[in-house]
């Protein structure tokens, strides 16, 4: 079944120019696909399209009947009073709506117990219970535990949190929800690892249809079964995710570039023989025939257009000789705010040429460890010393520049105390050619900020580079920049990073900050993840928290007789949903070896143990009210 057809789909908003012209393609029920392409080629508007927010010049959008779509870009309005709970609790609109309509039979049955009426509420119980109406706070829970959601922020007003804590909200609010079809603009934006990671998850078991447009090269990897890429206001289908497509691609252009080479040699071929047969065909009619026809063959020959790469650079940093194997040695470090601890008795050495990902929960304290060693905090406690040749860059995770008015090439002048010739090759080589240096600073993107600023570091010969979030907001080819410029840099790199294509990129060695404490992990991030989840695997589960409220006792006025029938449907529940629980056993251990089936199976059982407690404490209500009546 085809969830979204688009054809023939033109949008403009430029006179001479179609953003998307002619964009056709399908997306089959179920399939999780990304939206891929440069920024400006038209993914967020195809988005807002699809939802109806904008419309479009010509071309045919269907929508499969019945389907909800919901798009996670769109924050809504809410009522000022609105906090962050009365927000989640819209996603159940209509189970809200359920309920007090039973809550209404109810107090109509205290008077009306007809055949008709106990009818009807079992029909409503029915559809209240099939759509999840007993599981509403604990899929709530589920939802904003994964995300990161605490309880204080869900009672915040809405109109208090900052832009990416209403993200995370309006992210958790949609999953709730339901919703058939998913677009998600930017999904993994304001999370950290843990709630990127159960976000996979959760993608990885919903049984709608996902179309992604997303910058975060590892999530596309997990998540993603096809890739369109929006190209020239046109489709380009790859059916994988994200490194089959970047494969796929490149074999697409040698491919395009092989044809294009050999028809342009064989159009020269032909072209000397056409030149040799005109000459000699002035005074020969024959030669003169065989000339036009093979201009008129050249004219058949189906031209392939030359394929173009991205430009790429082509940069090294100027290192400076660094001597001695110690880098940094940090000894007994701590760090408190009040009575707030962030770390203590923090032990590391640091040794040339490592390259070190510093990872951690939002708010755990990874920046003011960085502050620490530039030197622009005081630690509480500890001390850190440095080599004696160590020489330090850092590149923050918002760029400030000094005098943004200045244009690019008057701010090296300014900066670097170069010659004019010296600043637009170094400008040049990070791709900053010809107007493009004169354009103000402030004007650039969050990108080429970023550009320009690694720009001005490459000169400095440093041997120790800190990074906090160096890829955070960058499109896909921005990070692909920042990525060559470190490649070939051969000093000491420490890095604080959520992108874990970068991270397994370049890490050798991982620090992680957790539970007041950084723990070492002397090894690349797939061996750390394995580990980590070995461990959390290993660790002993959480206690229950003990609930006060007991679940709502269903009251059925008359006799004993619709009491019966109820404490034996649900029996019939019982035994049905204890099956699934078996089942759900059975999947965990067909799943020790796979991690993420067995993540799956797990959840799949806490949910279905959920749905079976609250059937027990049904029918213990039910038969309580059976015993006392009889």
């Amino acid at each position: 079944m085809i969830d979204i057809s688009v054809k023939d789909l033109v949008k403009s908003y430029d006179v001479d120019e179609n953003l998307l012209d002619g964009l056709t393609f399908d997306v089959n029920e179920g399939e999780r696909v990304a939206i891929l392409g440069r920024n400006g080629a038209g993914k967020t508007t195809l988005f807002r399209i699809l939802t109806g927010e904008i419309g479009y010049d010509s071309g045919e959008i269907r929508i499969a009947a019945g389907r909800r779509m919901g798009l996670i870009s769109q924050i809504p309005n809410y009522p000022e009073a609105y906090t962050v709970e009365d927000v989640l609790r819209t996603a159940f609109r209509e189970l809200e709506a359920l309920r007090r309509k039973l809550q209404a039979l109810e107090a109509q049955m205290t008077g009306d117990d007809s055949p008709a009426l106990l009818r009807q509420y079992d029909e409503l119980s029915a559809r209240f219970a099939a759509g999840g109406g007993y599981e509403t706070d604990v899929e709530t829970d589920k939802t904003c535990n994964g995300l990161g959601i605490p309880a204080d922020m869900r009672a915040r007003r809405f109109s208090e949190l900052s832009g990416g804590e209403k993200t995370r909200v309006n992210l958790a609010r949609l999953l709730l929800e339901k919703t058939d079809i998913l677009l998600l603009d930017e999904p993994t934006n304001h999370l950290d690892l843990k709630s990127v990671e159960w976000l996979e998850a959760y993608l990885l078991r919903f049984k709608g249809t996902v179309l992604t447009i997303s910058h975060d090269r590892y999530f596309l990897d997990r998540v993603v079964q096809r890739v369109i890429e929006l190209r020239g206001g046109k489709a380009e289908f790859y059916s994988g995710n994200y490194s089959f497509y970047v494969q796929e691609k490149e074999a697409r252009y040698q491919l395009q570039l092989r044809q294009y080479e050999q028809e342009q040699a064989k159009l020269k071929q032909l072209g000397y023989t056409l030149e040799r047969m005109k000459g000699w065909g002035i005074n020969n009619r024959t030669l003169y025939r065989r000339a036009m026809s093979i201009q008129h063959r050249m004219e058949r020959i189906e031209k392939t257009e030359r394929p173009t790469k991205e430009r790429t650079l082509s940069v090294r940093f100027a290192e400076k000789e660094f001597h001695g194997d110690e880098v940094l040695s940090i000894r007994g470090l701590s760090k408190k705010f009040g009575d707030r601890t962030l770390f203590s008795d923090v032990e590391l050495l640091v040794e040339g040429g490592q390259r070190i990902a510093f990872l951690g929960d939002n708010g755990t304290g990874k920046s003011t460890f960085l502050k620490i060693l530039l030197g622009e905090e005081a630690p509480t406690a500890g001390r850190l010393r440095f080599g004696p040749s160590v020489r330090t860059a850092y590149l923050p995770q918002i760029i400030r520049f000094a005098h943004p008015e200045r244009s690019l090439l008057d701010t090296m002048l300014y900066e670097k105390n170069c010659s004019t010739q010296e600043a637009r090759d170094r400008l040049g080589a990070f791709l900053f050619q010809g107007e493009d240096v004169f354009k103000p600073v402030a004007s650039l993107s969050g990108g080429e900020q970023s550009r320009l600023r690694l720009c001005m570091l490459m000169d400095e010969k440093i041997n120790f580079l800190i990074l906090d979030e160096p890829t955070n907001h960058l499109d896909i080819a921005s990070r692909e920049w920042i990525e060559a410029a470190l490649d070939d840099y051969e000093g000491t790199l420490l890095f604080v990073s959520h992108d874990r294509y970068f991270v397994d990129r370049f890490a050798t060695r991982v620090w992680e900050l957790r539970e007041e404490k950084i723990f070492d992990y002397p090894f690349g991030y797939e061996k750390y993840r394995a580990i980590r989840e070995r461990e959390l695997q290993q660790a002993p589960p959480p206690a229950a928290p003990v609930k006060e409220k007991k679940p709502p006792r269903v009251r059925t006025p008359g006799g004993t007789k619709e009491l019966e029938k109820q404490v034996a449907r649900l029996e019939r529940e019982i035994e049905k949903q204890e099956a699934a629980v078996a089942a759900c056993d059975e999947a965990i251990a067909a799943s020790a070896s796979d991690y993420q089936a067995l993540a799956a199976a797990m959840a799949e059982k806490e949910q279905a143990e959920a749905v079976l407690a609250d059937l027990y404490g049904r029918w213990e209500a039910a038969s309580e009210e059976l015993e006392a009546r009889s």
